[in-house]
């Protein structure tokens, strides 16, 4: 595959150092120890309702969450876990969150799909397809505004490419050059259905960018190196006023769309042909060939194990929200007694 595919040609970009890559393992294989943690505690039924897991798709939320600056933003899916902790939420809060207990990051009341942590600048999870571009866009607005020299990412999967917000937010976007970058993180899946079998494009996301005047850039969203160059370069192209940008970045999930999903409507040699260019794995080995010190990727690996142990732990320990919190965060003034 091609890393980067793009209208105009760009000069290859140089690797990054030695302590980029292992900061960028790091990331991947803790989003890859919370999401297998947290499917275990789905089936044993820790997890209450639905959760979409990220295995497979690491090496997006790592590259970008890497190139960020701290007090840029995130808009995320509810396919969201990844994002939240790429942006340094510790794992404790997240875990909480998805097992419904006071110790999550809205104690207990979002669950998987609501995630937010305003502190890192990771401004929440969305369960309604499509309904965080133009939120990201007011972001990217207020930045500008501002002149606060934030940066506003917002991450969407194929499918929502197919949905009006996704052409409004572009346009609005385009049109006051606005600092923010829309990642399109191509699974090839709307849910259960194959975005090739709905859209009349090749590249649902890049084949639209020339509507709004914007470069189509397909990238290897598999490879965090690849990754994380691409975000430096569109980040540092919002942050200097050259306005907005958008990627497809091509992955695959591992497993189904939810955790109620056995994904057999895929086809057996596409899954594996995608595990066999899983981006945790292929990049350990791509550190190992690069000279890094084996003793240092397996440190990070049993820090990272450690974490998930402690997050579980601390989560089960930790009791339900208190009932007193059921109108927190709901209405305006903190509760629903104006009404009467």
């Amino acid at each position: 595959m091609t890393e980067v595919t793009r209208a105009t040609a760009v000069p290859a970009c140089e690797p990054p150092s030695p302590e980029t890559r292992l900061e960028l393992y790091r990331m991947m294989y803790r989003i890859r120890s919370f999401e297998k943690r947290a499917y275990d505690l789905f089936l044993s039924g820790l997890v209450k309702g639905t959760s979409h897991l990220s295995l497979g798709q690491e090496a997006v939320a790592a590259g970008f969450g890497l190139a960020m600056h701290h007090d840029d933003w995130s808009f995320a899916t509810y396919r969201g876990h990844a994002h939240t902790l790429a942006r340094g939420v510790p794992m404790t809060p997240v875990m909480g969150e998805l097992m419904g207990r006071a110790c999550g990051l809205m104690s207990g009341k979002g669950g998987s799909m609501h995630l937010t942590s305003v502190e890192h600048h990771m401004m929440g999870s969305y369960a309604i397809v499509g309904a965080h571009l133009p939120i990201a866009v007011g972001a990217a607005l207020s930045a500008q505004y501002r002149e606060s020299g934030q940066v506003a990412v917002c991450f969407f999967g194929d499918g929502a490419t197919n949905i009006g917000a996704f052409h409004e937010a572009l346009n609005l976007a385009a049109v006051w050059k606005l600092p923010v970058v829309f990642v399109c993180e191509n699974n090839l899946y709307m849910e259960y259905t194959p975005i090739a079998a709905v859209t009349a494009v090749a590249r649902p996301a890049a084949d639209r960018a020339a509507a709004y005047g914007l470069e189509p850039l397909v990238i290897d969203g598999n490879d965090a190196d690849v990754v994380y160059s691409t975000a430096n370069e569109l980040l540092d192209q919002a942050r200097s006023g050259g306005g907005p940008s958008m990627v497809e970045a091509l992955t695959y999930r591992h497993g189904g769309h939810s955790r109620a999903d056995p994904g057999k409507y895929r086809p057996d040699d596409e899954v594996a042909a995608w595990l066999e260019r899983d981006p945790v794995t292929s990049y350990r080995a791509r550190l190992v060939d690069a000279g890094l010190a084996v003793a240092g990727i397996e440190l990070v690996e049993a820090e990272a194990t450690a974490e998930v142990v402690d997050a579980t732990e601390r989560s089960t320990a930790s009791p339900p929200p208190d009932p007193s919190l059921v109108e927190k965060d709901v209405f305006a003034d903190g509760g629903a007694t104006w009404r009467n």
